[in-house]
């Protein structure tokens, strides 16, 4: 069968996917925001690799950064032609996040160590695993004498991790005729271990910073001032009754199926255990079902805090750190979805579903410009955490997958 060889030639890159992915992890690409140097190297990198993959196109799209010592943020487009005009999208990311305490690493994070069928390293997974997936496809495609169904086009992207300016949101914004009615976009990001979940739709995400101003005073008189501090603790104690009470509704689709409204950072106050803190900072991290209006939990926060003004005499001021709006979500019978699910369940023999997320991937981009997008991929959800891996027959698995729904559609 054809399939089957398809999916013979995967299996024997598996040594090349494994070496690639190795020396994907080698390279440090952390963005500016977070302390980086940004992708430039391991775009080089891979640009040269893929050179030999037989791919009819490869270009570049280098947006503008001085804060980066290349100048630019790139982003790779590789495509093979299909026998029709829609195109299949793969959109992956070339940046990481940062290692973190390097103390907790089992391993150093940017030397990647293979070990009982996981490659370990910062990147295996977010994002390398499905970026070396996605061009080891179009490599098997070409050493198959394959022609694709859709045009096959893989995008290795920048400024993921930090918010896309230099990447997506920048292509969308500037070429958006890269994109065609009708093209169909597969996110591989948010893995399920089990591959069963596929991602069609996304809260809304608000990050609020509120910052609590009362009067600093000596520790031994609190009466003399306004403990900021406290306040904040009430206003986050209310608050967690009052959001939950009120935001209660429920969507099955995602998980967990409720609106999260979390207390999460605080920005240090006074230096001494013996002052009384007359400004205090605190963050919380929203995730919003795409029903619930983002407004409205807002008018919340400002309606809990008068109360604690009123108790406590400090004064509260709010401001949105982010603020994404759900994006409409992927028909769960749109071809995108049927496609994946056709060929994840041919590849790992499971009972792949759509569902939903709190976090933020691209899909929501494209959705929001009118397209069907998917967010799938097969990992143990080990994203931005200590000792990150890769399983191999992962890599494999979704290099598949990705074959399969370009050669074959539907």
């Amino acid at each position: 069968m054809t399939e089957e060889k398809l999916f013979r030639e995967v299996e024997a890159l598996e040594g090349e996917m494994v070496e690639c992915l190795k020396n994907c992890i080698k390279i440090k690409a952390i963005g500016p925001k977070n302390g980086g140097e940004g992708e430039a190297e391991k775009a080089k990198y891979l640009e040269d690799l893929i050179k030999d993959f037989g791919f009819d196109e490869i270009s570049r799209i280098d947006v503008p950064d001085g804060s980066v010592p290349a100048g630019y943020r790139p982003n790779i487009i590789a495509k093979i032609k299909g026998t029709e005009e829609k195109t299949l999208w793969v959109i992956s990311h070339m940046d990481v996040v940062p290692e973190g305490d390097v103390s907790k690493w089992d391993t150093p994070p940017f030397e990647p160590v293979v070990k009982d069928g996981r490659i370990y390293g910062r990147g295996a997974e977010d994002n390398g695993q499905d970026l070396v997936a996605s061009i080891f496809a179009a490599k098997a495609i070409k050493k198959a004498g394959l022609t694709p169904r859709y045009t096959y086009a893989v995008m290795l992207s920048a400024d993921e991790e930090t918010g896309s300016e230099k990447g997506v949101k920048y292509i969308l914004e500037h070429h958006r005729d890269l994109f065609k009615e009708g093209d169909l976009i597969m996110v591989p990001d948010a893995p399920s271990p089990d591959g069963n979940l596929i991602e069609v739709s996304e809260k809304s995400i608000l990050w609020l910073k509120v910052k609590i101003v009362g009067k600093q005073c000596h520790g031994s008189m609190p009466q003399s001032g306004v403990n900021a501090h406290k306040a904040g603790a009430k206003f986050i104690t209310a608050m967690d009754e009052a959001i939950y009470s009120k935001f209660d509704m429920r969507d099955e689709l995602f998980t967990p199926p409720i609106s999260t409204f979390e207390p999460t950072k605080k920005e240090a106050n006074v230096p001494n255990i013996n002052t009384i803190p007359g400004e205090d900072i605190i963050y919380f991290d929203n995730r919003i079902l795409p029903d619930v209006d983002v407004d409205a939990v807002l008018d919340l926060y400002k309606e809990v805090a008068a109360k604690i003004e009123a108790e406590t005499s400090a004064k509260f001021e709010f401001t949105p750190v982010m603020l994404d709006r759900a994006a409409p979500p992927t028909p769960p019978d749109s071809e995108i979805v049927r496609l994946t699910e056709r060929w994840v369940k041919a590849v790992y023999n499971n009972n792949p579903k759509p569902g939903g997320i709190g976090g933020g991937t691209y899909a929501a981009m494209f959705r929001r410009q009118g397209f069907h997008a998917v967010v799938w991929a097969r990992g143990d959800e080990l994203a931005h955490g200590y000792n990150e891996y890769s399983k191999i027959e992962n890599l494999d698995g979704d290099a598949k997958v990705f074959a399969g729904m370009a050669v074959f559609g539907l």
